[in-house]
């Protein structure tokens, strides 16, 4: 009779998820245990980084990763880099250790009491199985409702249940798979593409999902048939279009009354995989200016439910985007040049503006680069200055929280042999997750990490100005020298003077990972 655990790997196996996440502790050692020889084991050194760097995987390979993580503490560790895999809508399958079945009512230390509670609201589905014989079963329940709902989900397993027999039953889940199919009905279908024909002055909103779902180039021929307006939705975590079409307005505000502005002529606004809408700063008005209506398409059912305005229609994105592409006539002329990058600004003194370094970066690398960004002091000089034309050209924080950016840009590497990628990292958000060095270098990730230090969280001084708290304590961070950091996890890393002496550096071939320190003027998101 096979154990729990055999039946769970090969289970595992057959799904593809054989590269694990994790940072272990004593309850997750007897799952570790005879691990079959395909696996591949990413150790990370804190929660974060690992979550942070399965998300990334996940993201970059379109697949769902598997993560391993400790009871209660290591869990938690988790939470604020799981924030942004859930509003990234990135499937993963956390399996987390548990006390032995005993010792879970007297909480016996290191049990997780309530531990399907622990991860709710974020996961999606989280479960401890009943008895060890569930245990195959619920695994595969994990895996399936990660896939269908696009969204992390959560399994505590008792650790004495890996070694107890699994029961005939249980191989009936190895040869399982759960699909899924989305397009809009017949009628739907005919009554969506009547209203986006008749409209006099359709604009366009793209969610990242778009890019997500491989539909980046399909999303384009679709803004040129219908010839107008496109942006990115607010609080944008991949881009969905390429940023310099001359169709592309940018991203929207993340406030009420400036994305209602932007929609003022317009008599139809479709939104295509994003949320309506995922505002940040509290800007009230309007949602939508007289004589507008939005039609929202999303295969995520809650963010159609809870969506505040408008009509939701909830299907696949691509049947949709392929159902319009059938439907609309051809353009009536091609579409223009791509605009030019304006010439980067430039600071005084000793620092460089990041205009300058984004320059350098869309100059110097290649052009299907991947970038990973989490520098929020410097959005409004990156797309000013970056010309992205390819699928999966960029990932940002999902939910805002800081430290997804270097365990992100691992991850993303890892999940994308033969592409070059970047991470664009502030000063400030790399002490989040600046472990995940250490594993680059493990691993001898090919990957650069270009270093922004401004020596100050620029984000919240500009927030400071919105709020109309212009003293607030704790928002500088002087004397962090980056270089050294990352030297002392293996990571080769040099400081450059200039925007020439980093284009000289961007040009040196590399083999693994390595690490770029410029120091950079304050600018603000926008």
């Amino acid at each position: 009779m096979p154990s729990v655990r055999r039946v769970s790997h090969e289970f595992l196996e057959r799904q593809g998820l054989t590269t694990m996440f994790g940072n272990p502790g004593s309850n997750e050692l007897p799952f570790l245990a005879d691990l079959p020889d395909g696996f591949r084991y990413v150790l990370g050194l804190h929660e974060g980084a690992v979550l942070g760097m399965a998300d990334g995987y996940a993201q970059a390979t379109g697949r769902p990763a598997l993560v391993n993580l400790h009871a209660a503490s290591g869990s938690g560790n988790a939470m604020g880099a799981l924030t942004n895999a859930v509003a990234s809508r990135t499937p993963l399958v956390i399996v987390a250790g548990q006390q032995v079945r005993p010792a879970i009512g007297p909480e016996a230390n290191l049990a997780s009491v309530d531990a399907t509670s622990l991860m709710k609201p974020l996961v999606g589905w989280a479960g401890e199985p009943a008895c060890a014989e569930d245990v195959p079963r619920a695994l595969a329940q994990a895996v399936f409702e990660a896939r269908l709902q696009r969204r992390p989900t959560y399994l505590s397993v008792p650790y004495d249940d890996w070694d107890a027999e699994a029961g005939d039953n249980s191989l009936a889940v190895l040869d399982r798979e759960v699909g899924r199919g989305a397009a809009p009905g017949a009628e739907q279908g005919r009554r969506l593409a009547e209203r986006v024909a008749a409209a006099r002055n359709p604009a366009l909103v793209l969610g990242g999902d778009i890019d997500s779902a491989g539909l980046f180039d399909d999303a384009v021929r679709l803004a040129e048939r219908l010839g107008g307006p496109v942006w990115a939705a607010p609080s944008q975590f991949r881009l969905p279009f390429p940023n310099r079409h001359p169709l592309f307005r940018g991203v929207l505000p993340a406030g009420i009354a400036p994305i209602s502005a932007a929609f003022e002529g317009h008599d139809l606004v479709l939104v295509l995989g994003a949320p309506v809408f995922r505002y940040h700063e509290y800007l009230p008005g309007r949602y939508l200016p007289e004589g507008t209506r939005l039609i929202q398409v999303t295969e995520d059912a809650a963010a159609a439910a809870r969506a505040p305005m408008g009509e939701a229609l909830v299907a696949d994105p691509g049947a949709v985007v392929d159902l319009l592409l059938k439907t609309l006539d051809a353009p009536a002329s091609p579409a223009r040049d791509f605009r030019p990058a304006p010439e980067p600004a430039t600071a005084g003194g000793t620092a460089t503006h990041p205009e300058e370094v984004f320059a350098a970066l869309r100059d110097e690398l290649p052009d299907d680069t991947a970038y990973v960004v989490e520098s929020t002091s410097t959005s409004a000089a990156w797309w000013r200055q970056m010309d992205l034309r390819r699928p999966g050209s960029y990932y940002f924080p999902a939910a805002g929280g800081l430290g997804f950016g270097l365990p992100g840009a691992v991850g993303v590497a890892m999940g994308s042999p033969g592409r070059p990628v970047v991470g664009v990292i502030g000063d400030g958000s790399a002490n989040y997750g600046v472990t995940a060095l250490w594993t680059a270098a493990q691993h001898r990730v090919p990957l650069t990490i270009v270093l922004l230090r401004n020596g100050t969280y620029g984000a919240l001084r500009w927030f400071g100005g919105l709020l109309g708290v212009p003293d607030a304590p704790g928002l500088d961070i002087p004397g962090l020298d980056f270089t050294r950091i990352a030297e002392g996890y293996g990571v080769p890393a040099r400081q450059v003077g200039d925007a020439g002496e980093l284009r000289a550096a961007l040009a040196e071939q590399t083999d693994g990972p390595r690490l770029i320190q410029v120091d950079t003027a304050l600018t603000t998101p926008s």
